[in-house]
C-alpha cells in the first residue's frame, strides 16, 4: 500500500516518497509496560536496524519538560551524538530550544493523542497544525535513517495517534506490532515507582490499557498487511522465534536474529526514553514467566482489573488463570 503524500504544497511526487529513499518504520503500539523497550533493544542489535526508544518524547525530555533527559547512551539528549544533531530540525531561526519544544509538544497535544487516533486515520493532515507535525516526523526519520545507516527503524513510542500518522509521512513505509500483556502483569508493574517512571493505580493502568489497545487494534485493522498481533507472553515462550517473526514482517533476513536461545548481548543504545531497563547491557536472558502480579496485587485490585478490562482481555486470549487461553500446560511447565 503505498503511502499518502502530504497536501502541503512542497511538491510531494505522486508516489509519496518525495523524492527520498524509503524508510521503514517498525512501530511497536499498545499500552506501557508491554515489553516493547526489551524487544526494541533485541532489534537494535541487528545492524541496519535502530531503536529509537520513544521518539515522541523527544523534544520534551530534551527540554527538561519531562521526567527523563537521559539518552539510551547515558549522555543528556542534548548532549548525544545522535540527538544533538536531530534536536535543531525545524527549529525556526532565532528560536531556543525549549521554544521550538513547547512548540512541538502543544502540536502533539492538539493532534495525535491517541483520541486522535481515528480522526488521523479518517481524515489524514486535515490542519495546519498536523501537518507541520508530519512535516517535522517525515524530516527526523529520515535523518536518523541517514545518520545511522538504518533500513529500518524501530519506534516504541506507543502513542497511537502517532503511530496513525505514520502512513501520511513522505518516504516512510511503516510496520505495526500491537503489542499486548496481560492487564494484570501491567498493573502490577505500574504499582511500584521504577527510577524516572512514577506509579500509577490499578484503575488508571487498566483504563489507559483498554483505551490505547482500542486505538492500536483500530491501526493494524486499517493495515492488515503490515501488521502482526503479538502477545508479550508468547514473546517470553519463545523470544527467538518471536524475533524472527519481526524480522519476517519487515522483510528482513532472520538470519541477522541476535537471540541465541533465550539470551542475547545487548550493547549500548540510544533510545529516547522507555523501560529503565534500557541502559542495561550485556548478556541478557528473557525470563520465561510474567507472574509476580498473583503476589503482588491485592485482590480488591485484581478485581478492579478484570472489571475494566474483560471485554478486551478475553479476545486476547487471557484466561481467568492470568495466562493465555490454552497456554496454562505449557506455563506449568515453563515454572
Amino acid at each position: 500500500m503505498t503511502n499518502t503524500p502530504s497536501n502541503n504544497g512542497s511538491g510531494t511526487a505522486a508516489d509519496g516518497t518525495g523524492g527520498r529513499t524509503p524508510v521503514k518504520v517498525l512501530c511497536i503500539t499498545g499500552w506501557c509496560r508491554n515489553g516493547s523497550t526489551i524487544i526494541g533493544n533485541i532489534l537494535n542489535e541487528i545492524p541496519d536496524f535502530f531503536h529509537v526508544g520513544e521518539l515522541h518524547f523527544l523534544w520534551k525530555n530534551a527540554a527538561g519538560r519531562g521526567v527523563n533527559e537521559a539518552c539510551g547512551c547515558g549522555l543528556k539528549l542534548v548532549e548525544c551524538p545522535v540527538w544533538s544533531t536531530i534536536l535543531p530540525i525545524g527549529q525556526p531561526q532565532g528560536s531556543t530550544l525549549v521554544e521550538h519544544a513547547d512548540a512541538v509538544i502543544r502540536r502533539q497535544l492538539g493532534t495525535v493523542r491517541t483520541r486522535h487516533t481515528w480522526q488521523v486515520l479518517g481524515r489524514g493532515l486535515h490542519n495546519t497544525q498536523i501537518r507541520a507535525h508530519a512535516a517535522l516526523m517525515t524530516d527526523v526519520y529520515h535523518a536518523v535513517a541517514a545518520r545511522r545507516n538504518a533500513r529500518v527503524i524501530v519506534d516504541t513510542t506507543k502513542i497511537p495517534g502517532e503511530s496513525a500518522l505514520l502512513e501520511h509521512l513522505d518516504g516512510i513505509v511503516p510496520y505495526y506490532v500491537h503489542l499486548v500483556r496481560d492487564p494484570r502483569a501491567v498493573a502490577q508493574s505500574w504499582s511500584k515507582p521504577k527510577e524516572y517512571v512514577y506509579a500509577m493505580g490499578p484503575g488508571k493502568s487498566t483504563g489507559y490499557w483498554t483505551g490505547f489497545n482500542l486505538a492500536a487494534h483500530a491501526i493494524t485493522k486499517r493495515y492488515p498487511q503490515r501488521s502482526m498481533f503479538l502477545r508479550y507472553e508468547d514473546f517470553i515462550a519463545d523470544p527467538a522465534g518471536t524475533i524472527d517473526q519481526l524480522l519476517r514482517l519487515c522483510d528482513s533476513a532472520i538470519e541477522a536474529n541476535p537471540m541465541t536461545d533465550r539470551t542475547v548481548e545487548l550493547h549500548t543504545n540510544h533510545t529516547v526514553t522507555g523501560n529503565p531497563d534500557r541502559f542495561h547491557t550485556g548478556a541478557t536472558v528473557i525470563r520465561p514467566s510474567d507472574d509476580a502480579w498473583r503476589t503482588g496485587l491485592s485482590k480488591s485490585a485484581l478485581r478492579t482489573v478484570a472489571a475494566l478490562s474483560w471485554p478486551l482481555a478475553r479476545r486476547y486470549g487471557y484466561g481467568t488463570a492470568g495466562v493465555p487461553a490454552g497456554d496454562a500446560t505449557k506455563s506449568k511447565e515453563r515454572r
